[in-house]
């Protein structure tokens, strides 16, 4: 039993946070799991009828902007206005998101939806966590166990979010579900806005305030590039079906002027330039791998629609509810693995050989698809799937949980927050490109679809493997 005036022995406030996070998941997966469908469905069943090539570039598009936008949220947070705060504001941004998808018709519900959705859940994801950590002193001996606690509520947001939305989505429509999305994230705001004067302290400090003369400067900055935007989405220079690439570009760009910044900076020493060179690959790694797991909200989104035996005992299963698998399997599994570290201690693998393991079993769960290619609609088993998705999620453990903490190893000390961003850089470039991807799937090219990536990642994660002396080497002492 938990102490009296603790949340299962944790800090109190920890279930205000875990409420928010749980709620926003709910709502983020809740929603994502019906919009693909959404947008490639014919108006005969509720959709936009806008064609599968479009619509996966548009939903990788919004997936790769999330990430990018975590770099906004964790800025706004460090130099205006608190984490606090802007977990708050964005936690309202990702409500009326929802309520944009649910209310607004065709495409203008869409584009306000996701932009909103996209910046909000940035702003949530960037500060959520940090917010946790402030709960506790460096040597508190429940921050590992809070954690652990904070991210099952991800997880149980996740699961459940797709099977309410995708069933209320078959039974009443599209704008339903949505509906129930913005619910949801409603109910996070208001358990959160009952509890929110407890967070105090670092939660509420700006730690790098920016200057007040710099302000305005920043004002104008971020109203040029909302204005270049609406001009370029108002006028049709950039198509929607090629907005996944534009963020692949974005995030590219970026990545590459993070690590050309940090390399060549005379506050970074010889040992901090040697980790981050050793880091380099490991981002390589996490792109491809990003690459193909984010493929559950494009691909084998498609898949489950078109390829999948969904009937049980007479029932056809909403297609979202193939998003709640991966949930079931993290929840199951997370626990085992961290033991499993926990266990081996200093005999457990190093970071690059799990990286090249996580990396490489991506590649081998696309190749299981190839057995049940070309069976025509309604004849992949679900068990099979649901096999596959396994594989994804153990491939998941072995390499996402260990991303952020490299990241937090190998950043020089004057880089310590562009470092972490770094990562996310890497989430957000691979979502992006699971957009571009998908574009090239297609049920009559399975066999070429699946062979190809799944042995592509599978010889990156082989040539990262053959590479781990080097890449210890020069990550000097890091595992």
């Amino acid at each position: 039993m938990s102490e009296p005036g603790t949340f299962f022995g944790q800090p109190r406030v920890l279930a205000n946070l875990f409420g928010v996070e749980l709620w926003e998941r709910f709502s983020f997966y809740g929603m994502q799991g019906i919009l693909l469908i959404y947008l490639y469905y014919s108006a005969a069943r509720g959709g936009l009828g806008i064609d599968e090539d479009t619509a996966t570039s548009i939903v990788g598009a919004y997936g790769g902007a999330v990430y990018l936008s975590t770099i906004l949220g964790a800025w706004v947070a460090d130099r205006l206005l608190g984490p606090e705060r802007v977990l708050f504001a964005a936690a309202v941004l990702v409500m009326a998101g929802h309520i944009s998808l649910a209310l607004l018709p065709g495409l203008l519900g869409v584009a306000v939806g996701l932009v909103l959705i996209a910046i909000g859940s940035g702003g949530v994801k960037a500060n959520a966590t940090s917010l946790v950590g402030t709960l506790y002193a460096e040597d508190d001996p429940r921050r590992d166990a809070g954690f652990s606690l904070f991210y099952l509520g991800i997880n149980l947001g996740a699961l459940v979010g797709p099977l309410l939305t995708g069933l209320l989505q078959q039974e009443a429509g599209f704008h339903w579900g949505f509906g129930l999305a913005a619910l949801g994230m409603a109910i996070g705001l208001v358990q959160y806005t009952i509890g929110r004067k407890q967070l105090s302290g670092p939660a509420r400090e700006v730690p790098n305030p920016l200057p007040p003369g710099r302000r305005p400067l920043v004002v104008a900055v971020a109203l040029a590039v909302v204005a270049l935007i609406a001009v370029v989405v108002a006028t049709g220079l950039l198509p929607a079906g090629r907005l996944a690439t534009a963020v692949v570009v974005v995030s590219a760009v970026a990545a590459a002027a993070y690590f050309a910044v940090i390399l060549s900076s005379r506050a970074v020493s010889g040992l901090e330039r040697r980790r981050m060179l050793g880091f380099l690959p490991m981002f390589l790694a996490s792109t491809v791998f990003w690459s193909l797991y984010q493929q559950q909200f494009t691909v084998v989104t498609i898949y489950s629609d078109q390829r999948l035996d969904r009937d049980l005992f007479g029932w056809e299963m909403p297609v979202s509810w193939v998003q709640s698998i991966n949930p079931v399997f993290i929840i199951v599994l997370s626990g085992a693995f961290a033991a499993l570290w926990t266990r081996l201690g200093d005999r457990q693998p190093s970071t690059p050989v799990k990286f090249a393991a996580g990396t490489a079993l991506m590649g081998a769960a696309f190749l299981l698809f190839l057995p049940l290619a070309g069976g025509g609609p309604n004849s992949a088993p679900l068990l099979a799937l649901a096999g596959i998705l396994l594989v994804f999620t153990v491939a998941e453990l072995l390499l996402s949980p260990v991303g952020l903490s490299l990241a937090t190893k190998v950043a020089p000390a004057a880089f310590r927050t562009q470092t972490v961003a770094l990562f996310f850089l890497s989430v957000a470039l691979g979502t992006a490109l699971s957009g571009v991807l998908a574009r090239y799937y297609s049920t009559e090219h399975e066999v070429a679809y699946f062979g190809i990536l799944g042995a592509t990642a599978l010889l990156f994660g082989a040539l990262l493997a053959a590479l781990t002396p080097l890449v210890r080497r020069l990550l000097s002492g890091v595992r």
